[in-house]
């Protein structure tokens, strides 16, 4: 739950429990966010472990500050349900073997705006595909003008343009290089803490 990509309630936001937090290595300073990994216990070196599982990345890995993550090196810091379907549960480093895998999501792309007048904060989940985002920008429906936005932390998206109650716009590339544009997915009049899902996705 929480974690530094900022998702909050993992089960209202449909990840449950298949999640995992990632070294700095992999985490990218946010940019990983939602990106989906298949991962395997590492049967040549402990050959006592069970079949692979997939989980998806939400966080980066605590004590990451010279805590038992580093050296920077990939890790995954599994939720313990998750890790349960790939081995026995007990403390300790164990070897895996892991890949990036497309992430499969139902619906479309959601955003949740939070923040105050001129400092609009966008958390964008349900991402399929690549399932992290490269570049966000916005635009009002009485404007013709595409604003940048910043990554303000993990899967959280600011701008500092006065947007409060007007229709918006987003146009979005993913890490695979795909762009999307969501075409007045936040109508006219909404309020800060909503949240808004689209009929698009990435494929």
């Amino acid at each position: 739950m929480g974690g530094a990509c900022g998702y909050g309630n993992l089960y209202s936001q449909g990840y449950g429990t298949s999640t995992a937090a990632l070294s700095t290595a992999l985490f990218n300073d946010g940019a990983s966010c939602g990106q989906c990994y298949e991962i395997a216990c590492d049967h040549e070196t402990d050959p006592t472990w069970w079949p692979p599982t997939s989980a998806l990345q939400t966080t980066r890995c605590p004590g990451d500050n010279g805590g038992w993550c580093n050296p920077p090196r990939p890790h995954f810091d599994m939720a313990q349900p998750a890790w349960e379907k790939i081995g026995v549960y007990r403390g300790g480093i164990i070897p895996v073997i892991y890949k990036r895998v497309p992430c499969a999501r139902r619906g479309g792309v959601r955003f949740m705006i939070t923040g105050h007048d001129y400092f609009n904060l966008v958390l964008v989940t349900n991402v399929a595909a690549a399932g992290s985002i490269k570049s966000m920008e916005v635009k009002a429906a009485d404007s013709t003008d595409w604003m940048p936005m910043t990554r303000n932390w993990g899967a959280n998206w600011h701008s500092m343009a006065y947007l409060t109650g007007r229709m918006l716009s987003f146009r979005m590339t993913n890490t695979d290089g795909q762009t999307l544009e969501f075409e007045n997915v936040v109508p006219h009049g909404w309020k800060f803490g909503q949240t808004f899902a689209s009929k698009f996705q990435f494929n």
